[in-house]
C-alpha cells in the first residue's frame, strides 16, 4: 500500500497548508481530497509536490507491504 503520511509531515516542516498549494499553486483540491483518502495520484503529481515542497518522492510517499497492516 502507498501512503501519503510523509507528505502531510513534510507540509507541517515547510509550514505551508493545503490551502496554499490550492491557491498559490494551483493543485487541484480533489488531489488533496485523494493524498488525504490514500488514493493513487499521478507520477507527474509527485513530481510538482516535489519541486513545490523542495524535497525527495520519499517526503512524499511512501510503500508499506500489505502484511503490515
Amino acid at each position: 500500500m502507498i501512503s501519503y503520511e510523509p507528505f502531510w509531515q513534510t507540509l507541517k516542516d515547510k509550514n505551508i497548508s493545503t490551502y496554499t498549494l490550492i491557491q498559490e499553486y494551483k493543485i487541484s483540491s480533489s488531489t488533496i481530497s485523494r493524498l488525504r483518502n490514500n488514493k493513487g495520484i499521478s507520477t507527474t503529481t509527485i513530481n510538482d509536490l516535489c519541486q513545490i515542497l523542495n524535497c525527495k518522492v520519499e517526503q512524499i510517499i511512501k510503500y508499506i507491504p500489505e502484511e503490515e497492516f
